[in-house]
C-alpha cells in the first residue's frame, strides 16, 4: 500500500505544481499551490516526518497562501497576456531541459539511482507533544506577540485599502 500512496501523492503534487504554473488566474493558481503543499505534506507523512507535515500545512498552506490570496484579492490582479520569451528565459529553459534529459539518461543507463546507506533509526521528532509543550509554556509570550502583530498588520492593510477606495470614488 505504501508505494501506491507514494505514487499517488507524488503524481498529485506534480500535477498541482503544473496547475500553479499553467493557470492564468492568480486565485486558481494559489489554490493549486495549496493542493500542491497538501501533497508534499502527504509525502512527509509517508516519511514519518509528522512535524514537518504539520508545520508545512500550518505555516505555508495556512498562513502564506492565505496572505497571497488576501493580497491578490486586495490588488484585484487579473491574468493578462505575457510577451514572448526573452533570451535569458529561453536559455534557462533549454538548460533545465538539458539537465532533465541528462538525469533521465543516467537513470536509463544505470537502471536505478544509488540510495544513501542509512541506519534505520526510530524517527525522532515524529511526535508533537514535546514541541507543543515548549510552544505553550516556554515560548507562549513570543507566539502571542507575533500573532498580535500579524493581526495589527492585517487590520492596517484593510484600513489602508478602504482609504484608497474612498479617495478613488471622491472625484
Amino acid at each position: 500500500m505504501a508505494p501506491y500512496l507514494f505514487f499517488f501523492f507524488a503524481t498529485f503534487t506534480v500535477l498541482c505544481a503544473v496547475g500553479v504554473i499553467v493557470n492564468k488566474n492568480a486565485v486558481n493558481a494559489a489554490f493549486c499551490l495549496v493542493l500542491c503543499l497538501v501533497g508534499v505534506a502527504g509525502l512527509f507523512v509517508q516519511l514519518d516526518a509528522y512535524f514537518l507535515a504539520f508545520i508545512l500545512l500550518l505555516v505555508y498552506a495556512g498562513a502564506v497562501v492565505a496572505l497571497f490570496l488576501f493580497i491578490i484579492m486586495l490588488l484585484d490582479v487579473q491574468g493578462r497576456q505575457t510577451a514572448g520569451f526573452s533570451g535569458i528565459t529561453t536559455f534557462s529553459a533549454l538548460m533545465a531541459f538539458a539537465l532533465l534529459l541528462t538525469g533521465l539518461g543516467t537513470i536509463a543507463v544505470k537502471g536505478h539511482l544509488d540510495a544513501p546507506r542509512l541506519n534505520r533509526l526510530a524517527a525522532e521528532g515524529a511526535h508533537l507533544k514535546p514541541y507543543a509543550q515548549q510552544l505553550f509554556t516556554t515560548y507562549l509570550l513570543p507566539v502571542q506577540i507575533i500573532g498580535f502583530l500579524l493581526l495589527i498588520a492585517m487590520l492596517g492593510v484593510i484600513v489602508l485599502s478602504r482609504k484608497h477606495e474612498a479617495a478613488e470614488a471622491a472625484p
